[in-house]
């Protein structure tokens, strides 16, 4: 396994064979502290010896599982700080050496048990081994003096290792629940970015198969619809339009291919922005002024310009009526590409149609690049549609030097 999950994994591991390492010291030191002293005799230290001995497996085989568990089962870890003491006091009481074991046993109470519990025990384990060892020993009133107050100086220690290691738990779980509430809020806010992610890319989608194929079979339908009027009576026309409705096919079948590569429009596909507006306004039968010094700009610019045009000459096809005269104004300034289509048609109050016309999403396409788009007409004014596009600001001589 990879990841932080394994890497956590093996840290915890880690630190915990220090834990394991630790145990095996303390154990194996007292085990030469009681077998080393003077006195008792030899049989009264092999027996407090052997007590010691069972440490290990309990340890390895119970209290480790126990205290690796998250959080550690309670009742089965009374049972084993239980057993660990039933087997540590009777071997204080016959040998005082062996209450160096106490700085093994107690942070495993600080880290199974609840606080008053751990209290209850350390306290236990630090003072019964003393007040045991004085009662069967009779020892000198200095003896009881000097081990009394290591007693008391190692109970005040194990409460002060006591409270840091509820500390480093507390900030260990702490730690945890936010390590687990931040993946879940990095889960979220991945689910979140590609679900927008994927709205964004349908309204992209939606809005270049409006722009495109969209009104490439609106102009086919008119086509037809004109087709059938002129076939009586006026056949050259008819057949104009026939031309017309075989170039449109055309064209939507190469946007189509475009937009399912993911390239940019057919129309701008090995040609100038102006060339592709000048087609545009040909199939459109519209007039286009160019001014300015042209020049290669940013494909963003140049798509968001030549989609503008698009559904402005489709809303104008649509409902500024057959008869209207339309014109398109491309102007190229230092930092800024404007494109306008105008019409003398009927016009509208922009405030009674919002949304209408394709207008939100020719804003939207051209808030994209950082541009706007302004629409202002007016019921028999017809109609002007402006979008301004910021572009990379022209470099002359003197700004190169």
């Amino acid at each position: 396994m990879n990841g932080p999950a394994a890497t956590g994994t093996y840290t915890w591991d880690r630190s915990f064979r220090l834990w394991d390492t630790y145990f095996a010291l303390i154990w194996l030191a007292t085990l030469v502290f009681v077998l080393g002293t003077q006195h008792p005799g030899w049989p009264v230290r092999v027996a407090a010896a052997g007590l010691l001995v069972p440490l290990i497996p309990l340890y390895v085989w119970v209290g480790r599982p126990i205290l690796r568990g998250d959080p550690p089962d309670e009742p089965r870890a009374l049972g084993y700080i239980l057993a660990e003491t039933a087997l540590f006091l009777p071997s204080t009481v016959l040998v005082g050496e062996t209450r160096l074991m106490t700085f093994a046993l107690v942070p495993h109470c600080f880290m199974t048990l609840r606080l008053r519990w751990a209290l209850s025990v350390v306290t236990v384990i630090n003072l019964a081994p003393v007040i045991g060892w004085a009662l069967l020993w009779w020892p000198s009133d200095q003896d009881v003096f000097f081990n009394a107050l290591f007693a008391v100086v190692t109970l005040v220690f194990s409460m002060a290792v006591g409270s840091w290691i509820i500390r480093v738990i507390e900030q260990s779980q702490e730690r945890a629940e936010l390590i687990a509430e931040l993946d879940a809020s990095r889960h979220e806010v991945s689910r979140l970015s590609a679900a927008h992610g994927a709205l964004a890319e349908r309204e992209r989608f939606a809005r270049e198969i409006h722009d495109t194929l969209a009104q490439g079979f609106t102009s086919l339908l008119m086509l037809i619809q004109a087709v059938e009027a002129e076939l009586a009576d006026d056949l050259p026309q008819a057949r104009r339009h026939l031309a017309l409705m075989d170039e449109t096919a055309r064209q939507n079948l190469a946007e189509a291919r475009a937009l399912v590569a993911g390239g940019g429009p057919a129309d701008l596909d090995g040609a100038s922005l102006p060339d592709a507006l000048r087609r545009l306004a040909a199939r459109h039968g519209a007039t286009l002024d160019v001014t300015g010094a042209v020049r290669a700009l940013p494909a963003g610019p140049e798509v968001v310009a030549l989609r503008s045009c698009q559904e402005a000459l489709s809303n104008t096809r649509k409902h500024a009526g057959s008869s209207a005269s339309v014109g398109i104004v491309l102007a190229y300034a230092e930092d800024t590409l404007t494109v306008s289509v105008r019409d003398d048609g009927c016009g509208f109050d922009p405030v009674t149609v919002s949304g209408g016309y394709g207008l939100a999403g020719l804003r939207a396409r051209a808030a994209e690049v950082g541009g706007t788009a302004e629409v202002r007409s007016a019921p028999g004014n017809g109609t002007t549609v402006t979008v301004r596009l910021p572009v990379p600001a022209v470099t002359t001589r003197s700004d190169a030097a």
